[in-house]
């Protein structure tokens, strides 16, 4: 039986460890930097001190700054367990004092790891869905970054000229082309329609005669020249480059991810569930960790994805559904995009749709309510290694 308990309270350049027994008193409590060297000694260190009993270490973060402490245990074969900071701080309301220190935070993390039975190991990623989640962590950065940048040029934009601001959309490639050789009112009337329509066209603008004709439209709703338009104009080429070369990042990350993916063993299973393309399936693979082995039952699984309901009864009151607040925020984002999209080529996703939306449910709801309902198609085709089958439908309705 386990006789130690160890609370890693992880930060980017150190961690606070504490060692505690049985009965809860600490035996150990220091800060130790996150160097291989120096974590490598505090196992050591506590090994010494169990004198051949069992250790369980507790961390509150499973990646970033721990990924050194959690590879090096695991070569140790140090068993790990993961207890969200959400529970730390809510556990730590509970012990004496308001003061919060990175002692007291390891201290309650290596108690609550004594007491709990219901907290879960850090599970083992094989080597592609780990991958796989630095790039599609990578990649979902790079949309950030780029609806930022958006949001800054149709800003800067709508301080020296709001007419070509509101003509397009500047999340297609043709607009930013424009932007990149004419931006103020005067220059696009000074190169006239024709020659406008040819140059963008030169450059691989689509439908560049309508585009020629909207800029022009709005050059010629603006004859004042506002004095931020010098530096405004200047500020909107930067922007117009910035976003062009984040889509050709995206697109390379793109790529990348697709190559990587259909490598595993899963790509093929995924891949044939309606309103999955590799992006999507490689981010669910992703934030699986490969496989079900982390996962007890589906229903665990729709746990952590956020689309099992918790319920919040007290007294009398019973069948009081809500929405849990631990849950992975970015599995429950894919199932539900991939949700969205199955309802364009999924007869049965339609239909299970429609029929939610007639028992009264909002769109959100409803979709949430067919993600859930997927995810147990998708553990029996993961479980079976088996490829989906859409189910015969009878007059619109699923067959039994």
């Amino acid at each position: 039986m386990t006789a130690f308990w160890v609370g890693i309270d992880a930060g980017k350049s150190a961690h606070h460890c504490v060692l505690i027994d049985q009965s809860g008193t600490v035996l150990l409590s220091k800060r130790v930097e996150n160097d291989e060297i120096v974590l490598l000694d505090l196992i050591a260190t506590i090994a010494e001190i169990a004198a051949g009993a069992e250790v369980c270490w507790a961390t509150d973060l499973n990646a970033g700054g721990a990924a050194l402490l959690i590879e090096l245990l695991a070569a140790h074969a140090q068993p790990l367990i993961y207890i969200p900071g959400r529970i730390v701080h809510h556990a730590a309301a509970t012990y004496r004092g308001d003061g919060k220190t990175d002692a007291k935070d390891a201290r309650i993390i290596a108690d609550q790891a004594r007491m709990r039975t219901d907290l879960q190991p850090v599970r083992d990623a094989d080597q592609i869905s780990t991958d796989l989640r630095l790039l599609t962590a990578h990649r979902t950065d790079l949309v950030c970054d780029r609806v930022r940048a958006i949001n800054r040029l149709r800003a800067t934009l709508l301080e020296y000229f709001p007419a070509l601001e509101r003509a397009f959309d500047y999340s297609k490639k043709a607009p930013l082309i424009l932007l990149g050789g004419y931006q103020t009112p005067e220059a696009i009337r000074r190169i006239g329609l024709t020659r406008l329509a040819g140059w963008l066209r030169k450059r691989g603008a689509r439908n560049s005669a309508k585009m020629a004709a909207k800029a022009l439209e709005a050059a010629n709703s603006q004859h004042t020249v506002l004095p931020t338009q010098s530096m405004g104009s200047a500020l909107v080429v930067r922007l117009a480059e910035q976003i062009s070369a984040i889509d050709a990042e995206i697109a390379d990350v793109d790529a990348q991810i697709t190559d990587l993916f259909r490598q595993h063993e899963s790509a093929d299973v995924l891949l044939s569930m309606p309103g999955f393309g590799p992006i999507l399936a490689a981010t669910f693979l992703a934030n699986i960790g490969g496989n079900l082995d982390g996962f007890d039952s589906v229903d665990r699984l729709a746990s952590v994805a956020g689309l099992a309901p918790v319920p919040r009864d007290s007294g009398r009151i019973s069948g009081n559904l809500h929405r849990p607040r631990r849950f992975n925020r970015r599995l429950l984002r894919t199932c539900y995009l991939a949700a969205l999209s199955s309802l364009k080529n999924s007869p049965a996703s339609r239909t299970y749709y429609d029929r939610k939306r007639g028992e009264g449910k909002s769109h959100k709801q409803a979709l949430i309510a067919l993600a859930r309902r997927r995810i147990n198609v998708l553990w029996a085709m993961l479980r079976d290694h088996a490829v989906y089958r859409e189910p015969a439908t009878v007059s619109g309705v699923q067959a039994a």
